[in-house]
């Protein structure tokens, strides 16, 4: 077996990012999209479908010892959930509602895990001419279609929750949690709240732009690919009760000094 470095696998997550976008910005707006329904009553698209099938080829090509797990096409191994050796983690288009909508808030993500913990992130939103992506050791960066050169992330130093903004994504998904009490304390602590959704508030604190973020209802395939940039960049992730984890089916990402305090709105209470 080879021994990839992390900038190996980041080098092939970038090419199969780069892939996906060509196929993914060919369908948006699209007057043909399909469009179903799964057993979970979210949409898929055709293009859904389509990414992750490519970056499926490319990641076993290159990794064939690799497991993957992807939303649409579910686990290449036998055994379900997080694997104890390399696995991968795509979510093809993070966001396709507003992807089925014509809302350009929406992007390709892609994880590496070992042993459940994400080490490499990749996330590219073609639509907002924007990528993100970090690893262990390597740093957080992001570039924008345009620049010669990618800009190196840092979350903000902001001190107080009564200076923060602060994002919840969707209101209903914390009561259907059980957590309405705990979303308001949140939202109230803060300087502003926000509801923007997926995947682009996460990378917004990695840039220093929102302090602390935080939803329900998440499966790992949304989250393990946000994980490593928001650490390498300098903020903290957990779930919503502090594990440290993305197979808890919440995540909470700060600017590290406001984890904690944010962590005594989140939590559920004994």
């Amino acid at each position: 077996m080879i021994d990839f470095s992390l900038a190996d696998d980041l080098a092939l997550a970038q090419s199969a990012a780069a892939g996906a976008d060509l196929i993914s910005l060919d369908r948006f707006r699209s007057q043909d999209l399909v469009i179903t329904t799964k057993p979970d009553r979210t949409p898929v698209t055709d293009a859904d479908t389509a990414v992750e099938d490519f970056i499926r080829s490319t990641l076993s090509a290159s990794r064939p010892d690799d497991a993957i797990l992807g939303e649409e096409r579910g686990s290449s191994s036998q055994e379900q959930g997080s694997q104890p050796g390399r696995q991968w983690i795509i979510d093809p288009i993070d966001g396709t509602a507003n992807f089925l909508r014509g809302v350009p808030i929406w992007a390709t993500l892609i994880a590496l895990t070992v042993a459940g913990k994400p080490v490499l992130g990749m996330v590219s939103a073609p639509a907002l001419g924007q990528q993100w992506w970090g690893a262990e050791g390597l740093g957080a960066w992001t570039r924008t279609t345009g620049d010669r050169e990618p800009r190196k992330l840092a979350v903000s130093q902001v001190a107080h929750m009564g200076d923060a903004i602060v994002n919840y994504n969707s209101f209903p998904g914390w009561v259907d949690d059980g957590r309405e009490k705990q979303v308001r304390s949140l939202a109230m602590a803060g300087w502003r709240a926000r509801a923007i959704g997926d995947f682009w508030p996460y990378m917004l604190v990695a840039e220093g732009s929102v302090d602390v973020c935080g939803e329900t209802d998440l499966q790992p395939y949304d989250i393990a690919a946000l994980v490593p940039i928001v650490r390498e960049a300098g903020g903290e992730y957990s779930s919503l009760d502090g594990d440290n984890s993305v197979w808890e089916g919440s995540a909470l990402a700060t600017n590290g000094i406001l984890h904690e305090e944010a962590l005594s709105y989140t939590r559920t209470q004994a």
